[in-house]
């Protein structure tokens, strides 16, 4: 009884010290959210709108043509589709949650600056050897077109 009542403590110690968002980035996230300009949705996202859109709003499973960057909150930028010269399509529900929400926000021709907490990105895995398990992240995503559904 005690040694399970053990394994039980210890498993939600663990779960609670690494769950979410590492400390730089929840230092980050509470900074940039009191900037001019930046809302806090309920989720935990924030974003700037940089430009607004004018045109649709995808569904949830309609494609976009995007252009985004991705970096880190120390600056290093680890994605980029403006460097390789071409914009991506993708729907909402085919990328991380805070990319979901937002864009199921955005119109047509919108910028917008993403702050995003690990638990709407990659969580503690992280992603790949340039983002590291517990980071919070910022995308800039510029919404070019929403395409037709097939």
């Amino acid at each position: 009884m005690f040694k399970s009542f053990f394994f039980l403590i210890v498993a939600l110690i663990a779960a609670f010290t690494h769950a979410g968002t590492n400390e730089e980035g929840l230092k980050f996230l509470a900074a940039k959210e009191k900037e001019e300009g930046v809302v806090k949705l309920p989720s935990g996202l924030l974003y700037k709108e940089i430009r607004p859109g004018v045109g649709k709003t995808p569904t949830i499973s309609q494609p976009t043509n995007c252009h985004y960057a991705g970096r880190l909150i120390d600056g290093t930028e680890f994605d980029s589709s403006y460097k390789r010269g071409q914009p991506l399509t993708f729907a909402p529900n085919q990328v991380i949650k805070g990319w979901t929400e937002a864009m199921m926000l955005m119109k047509e021709g919108a910028k917008w600056e993403l702050y995003i907490p690990s638990e709407l990105a990659y969580g503690d895995r992280g992603a790949g050897a340039l983002i590291p398990g517990g980071a919070a992240l910022i995308f800039d995503i510029e919404m070019l077109e929403v395409l037709d559904s097939k």
